[in-house]
């Protein structure tokens, strides 16, 4: 599994200035963080031919080290492959059994297909909160509550660093979106040390997520 560098991490910060994305990561991030599903109520869905594993990945080591575990997200996936153990084996029928008080989180690195537009806007019909980090799609945009639309600058690298930035801010929710910003400039500033020279020494010898 790729993870996302300090490198990588600390360009962001340009990012966020030049596109005016920031508030949108701060409201997304604390949206998730306040949203009132309980444990098992985080629906973490893709497109077709990307399954968000490294978002799912963050979001649960967030929810065990935060002790929160309302951010332990289902993965609902296009395909089961054949024995895949319970927890990764969540089909997209899952979708149609949404309940008011949960939340869905699409992640589009491309556009979204027809057939999952369309279960998003029944997720959002049914009382769902309908939350995602995007390339450019606007109709999938206009279905979401929050919604992170990321600017084609090396897009799925940046999309996928979006994904890590809100889900170590998440833990912070909507009554602190103080303490949403100030987690996110935290992180970005230490990227940014680290990124100096001779900061952490050996490039190859930097921790990475």
């Amino acid at each position: 599994m790729g993870r996302v560098n300090y490198d990588e991490l600390a360009a962001f910060r340009p990012l966020l200035d030049s596109a005016g994305i920031e508030e949108d990561v701060v409201n997304l991030a604390a949206t998730l963080g306040s949203a009132p599903h309980g444990s098992g109520g985080l629906l973490l869905v893709g497109t077709e031919s990307d399954e968000p594993w490294h978002f799912a990945a963050h979001l649960a080591d967030e929810s065990r080290w935060n002790a929160r575990p309302d951010l332990e997200p289902t993965l609902v996936r296009w395909q089961i492959p054949v024995g895949a153990p319970p927890h990764l084996a969540v089909g997209l029928e899952r979708l149609e059994q949404v309940r008011r008080s949960e939340t869905l989180f699409v992640v589009a690195p491309t556009h979204a297909s027809e057939g999952l537009l369309e279960r998003v806007a029944d997720a959002r019909r049914l009382g769902a909160l309908v939350l995602s980090v995007h390339g450019g799609d606007r109709e999938l945009g206009g279905l979401a509550h929050e919604a992170v639309d990321v600017p084609d600058a090396g897009l799925l690298s940046y999309l996928e660093i979006v994904q890590h930035v809100v889900s170590q801010s998440a833990p912070g929710g909507m009554a602190r979106r103080r303490s949403v910003r100030a987690r996110i400039n935290r992180l970005l500033d230490t990227a940014q040390g680290l990124r100096a020279p001779g900061a952490y020494g050996d490039r190859a010898n930097r921790p990475r997520w």
